[in-house]
C-alpha cells in the first residue's frame, strides 16, 4: 500500500467564517470531518457532470428542520427524484399548515400521552395535527377520486402536491415535475387514511409495482447518477436497488447506524459495490453522523446547489 501524502491539518476557525470554508478545512481534519469534506466534493463533481440526483430520506428527517432544505432544493430544481417513506407525507401535509414543537429527549412519555402529545425524539406533535391530517387527506383523496380512480403511488403524490400550498415539499415536487417515490406508502398515518378511504371507495386503485418499473427506467436512462441518502430503511434500499442494473456513479450516505450487524440501514457504500448497486469505480463515501447536522453542511458547501 502506498503511503498517503496528505497531512492531517489543525482547524483554524475565525469569526464570520463561511460554512463552505469550514467544510473545506474539515476535509483535512480526520475522522468524520474528513468524510464530510469528501462528501461535499463528490456532490459538487456529480452536479458539475449533470448527474441525475436522487434524494432519499426517512420520515423523521421531514419532521425536522431539514424539510426546509428539501423544499428549497425542489423549488430550485436541484434534485431530480425523491425516494422516501410514508411518514414524510404525514409531516409535509401537517407542517404545511401547522408547526411541530420543540421538546426534549428526556420527556416523561406517559404524561405526554395523557396530554395528547406524540413524541419523535425531541420533536413533539399534538394530536390535533393528526386530526388535521385525517380530514385533509380524506378531502384530497375524494378530490383525486373524482378525476382519476387508478394511479401509481408517485402519481398519487403528484396529485396530492397539486392540492397543497407553497409551504409543501410535495407542492414543489409536483410543480417542477420531480417524482416522489414511496415504496412503503401504507406505513404511516397518510397510508392509514388511504386504506380507510379504500374501504369506502374500493375502486380507487393505487399501484405500487408500476412505480418500481418507472424508477428503474429513470435510473437506466440517466447518463450519470448521484444518490444522496439520508438514513436507512426502505427508502435507502429502494434507491440503490433501483440502480442495480447500471450502478450509481456517485453516492453519499449519511447515517448513524453501524455496519456490524449486517443490516441495510448500516451498510456502507463499499458494501453496495459488492451487489453492483454502486459502480466499482464510483466516487462514494459513508458519513457517520446526524443528518440534521451533516446535510446542511453538505448543501452549504456545494456551490452547484446555489447556481
Amino acid at each position: 500500500m502506498e503511503m498517503p501524502q496528505n497531512t492531517v491539518d489543525d482547524l483554524r476557525l475565525s469569526g464570520g467564517m463561511s460554512v463552505r470554508e469550514l467544510v473545506r478545512q474539515l476535509r483535512s481534519s480526520g475522522f468524520q470531518g474528513q468524510n464530510i469534506g469528501i462528501g461535499a466534493e463528490i456532490i459538487s463533481e456529480a452536479k458539475r457532470n449533470n448527474a441525475f440526483t436522487f434524494l432519499s430520506f426517512t420520515s423523521n428527517m421531514a419532521a425536522s428542520g431539514l424539510r426546509g432544505i428539501f423544499i428549497d432544493l425542489a423549488k430550485r430544481k436541484k434534485i431530480d427524484a425523491v425516494i422516501t417513506t410514508s411518514g414524510s407525507v404525514d409531516e409535509d401535509i401537517i407542517r404545511s399548515a401547522f408547526p411541530y414543537l420543540q421538546g426534549s429527549f428526556e420527556a416523561e412519555d406517559e404524561a405526554l400521552g395523557r396530554e395528547g402529545i406524540n413524541r419523535m425524539g425531541n420533536v413533539f406533535v399534538p394530536n390535533d395535527r393528526y386530526e388535521f391530517l385525517e380530514s385533509k387527506s380524506s378531502e384530497i383523496f375524494q378530490s383525486i377520486y373524482n378525476e382519476r380512480k387508478t394511479l401509481t403511488v408517485s402519481e398519487l403524490l403528484d396529485e396530492v402536491g397539486k392540492r397543497m400550498n407553497e409551504n409543501s415539499l410535495l407542492y414543489w415536487c409536483s410543480k417542477n415535475s420531480i417524482p416522489v417515490f414511496c415504496p412503503g406508502i401504507t406505513d404511516g398515518a397518510f397510508g392509514m387514511q388511504l386504506a380507510f378511504f379504500r374501504q369506502r371507495r374500493n375502486d380507487f386503485i393505487v399501484d405500487g409495482v408500476s412505480d418500481f418499473t418507472r424508477l428503474m427506467g429513470i435510473s437506466m436512462g440517466a447518463e450519470k447518477t448521484l444518490a444522496i441518502i439520508l438514513g436507512g430503511g426502505i427508502a435507502k434500499h429502494h434507491t440503490i436497488i433501483s440502480n442495480i442494473i447500471n450502478g450509481l456513479d456517485y453516492a453519499v450516505y449519511v447515517n448513524s447506524s453501524s455496519p456490524y450487524h449486517g443490516s441495510l440501514s448500516g451498510a456502507t457504500t463499499s458494501e453496495a459495490k459488492s451487489w453492483g448497486k454502486i459502480k466499482e469505480n464510483s466516487k462514494s463515501v459513508t458519513i457517520y453522523g446526524d443528518a440534521a447536522v451533516v446535510f446542511p453542511l453538505l448543501v452549504c458547501a456545494t456551490d452547484e446547489f446555489f447556481q
